[in-house]
């Protein structure tokens, strides 16, 4: 177990990866009008690639570029590449609230991969408080269950994509750095999610705030992306996946703050189950710390 320091910098930076994946998809959406996603893809990949390969190189993570070549990056990259691709293609075809919800059970999966695979203890009040929050969140969006298909079955895909990412992001040793994974993951995923979706798309030449959005999509994806590596590899999963509910707060402001959109009775119980869900989960983990020191 993970003492109390790492598992509150793990959630911490929990936070900060739900805002930067957050504010990267607001990115998208809004270039999304213009651009098909096989194109977005691509190119918000290839600024990420010289923002991600700057700061590796910078920083001294692609020093020994042969720990690319360890298993865990790769299944991490191929993962998450595999990720995009099938939930993506699921969001393409299933209302935003179906999408989301399958999505949230992500810190489901991972407690329970965590206990079976990482052996790590998931007692009987994390299985609690990962549940409520569950279920917060589906008073949040309140998806239906009329359509569920093909496409819903790729978003669970896309899920358990997402979950083999962050157990491979944990395998990882410490000799890769954390530039270093972000930089494969962001390298694969530019140079496989857009040129297989090209063929079926038409690629048009953007205008230049489309391009300004998808560098500043860029950004926040960096963000997204190297804050999520080092949550996953600070503190024990099961505290700090529950946190990963928090985009769903992130979502809701900037949908306030930018469309206009006022939550309703529903959405605002939702959002104080997450909050009390997570604190109490902080507050359990720092109850444990000071009983194992005593």
């Amino acid at each position: 177990m993970s003492d109390f320091r790492e598992n509150g910098r793990g959630i911490a930076a929990m936070l900060v990866a739900s805002a930067g994946f957050i504010l990267n998809d607001s990115m998208v959406k809004y270039a999304s009008q213009d651009l098909p996603i096989g194109q977005i893809v691509f190119m918000r990949g290839f600024f990420a690639c010289l923002l991600i390969g700057t700061c590796a190189w910078a920083t001294g993570a692609l020093a020994r570029p042969k720990v690319l070549l360890h298993p865990a990056v790769i299944l991490r990259a191929s993962a998450e590449t595999c990720a995009t691709v099938f939930y993506l293609a699921a969001l393409a075809h299933l209302p935003i609230a179906n999408a989301t919800a399958i999505l949230q059970a992500l810190p489901l999966i991972i407690v329970a991969a965590s206990a079976v695979f990482l052996g790590e203890h998931v007692g009987w009040r994390r299985w609690g408080a990962v549940l409520a929050g569950f279920c917060g969140v589906l008073l949040i969006v309140r998806p239906g269950f009329v359509g569920f298909s093909v496409w819903s079955l790729s978003a669970i895909v896309g899920v358990t994509c997402m979950a083999v990412r962050d157990l491979a992001t944990r395998a990882m040793p410490a000799e890769v750095k954390t530039f270093a994974a972000a930089f494969a993951s962001v390298l694969t995923i530019t140079c496989l999610v857009g040129p297989v979706m090209a063929p079926f798309e038409t690629w048009i030449v953007p205008a230049p705030h489309i391009l300004a959005l998808l560098g500043g999509a860029a950004v926040f994806m960096l963000v997204g992306f190297v804050f999520i590596i080092i949550a996953v590899r600070s503190g024990d999963m099961v505290v700090v996946a529950p946190f990963r509910y928090s985009i769903v707060i992130w979502a809701i402001l900037i949908g306030y703050l930018v469309w206009g959109d006022v939550p309703d009775g529903p959405t605002l119980a939702g959002i104080a189950i997450l909050i009390v869900t997570g604190v109490y989960a902080f507050l359990r983990e720092r109850a444990l710390a000071r009983r194992a020191r005593a």
